[in-house]
């Protein structure tokens, strides 16, 4: 097995979904081995790329997929890859061992639809398995305090990017 230091990144994208007031979905997640508590299991969507997908693309197709959004538009982008690193202790189980973490690009989207197109139970009519038990619109300036603590330093970094989206 390769030494966590050489691992690569996992190639990502993620999502803020922000609805009419500024709010920000957030979804509780269904389970993971990265979990330490019952505060920070929440997280904004993301996911991986494909190979040779177009980032932007990989956004709105994770969206959906853990969602059932499609009802947005596009607002902004993270100009920079941001990068975490999952513990060592989860590295050997988290995506087989193969990587140390992910590298992400970041959108900012407006849901423009209803909130009933919202559906995280069957989301992508139901052909995926559900990434979140719950969800919930919340202020941006309360997510770097709901996400897992290894992650905080990119949510720092998408709420102070899209700050300005936010309506508080």
């Amino acid at each position: 097995m390769a030494r966590y230091e050489d691992l690569p990144y996992r190639t990502c994208v993620g999502v803020m979904l922000l609805n009419k007031e500024g709010r920000v979905f957030i979804g509780r997640r269904a389970g993971g081995i990265e979990h330490v508590d019952d505060t920070h299991v929440w997280q904004m969507p993301q996911g991986g790329v494909d190979p040779g997908e177009d980032t932007w693309e990989a956004a709105k197709r994770e969206l959906y997929e853990e969602t059932s959004v499609r009802s947005v538009e596009r607002l902004g982008e993270v100009p920079d890859w941001l990068t975490y690193d999952i513990p060592r202790t989860v590295a050997g189980r988290a995506w087989k061992g193969r990587y140390r973490g992910q590298r992400q690009k970041w959108y900012a989207v407006r849901f423009t639809g209803k909130d009933s197109e919202i559906d995280v139970e069957k989301p992508g009519g139901g052909g995926h398995k559900a990434e979140f038990v719950s969800w919930r619109w919340e202020p941006m300036k309360n997510l770097t305090g709901l996400i897992i603590p290894f992650k905080r330093p990119v949510y720092e970094r998408v709420v102070q990017e899209f700050s300005a989206l936010a309506d508080e």
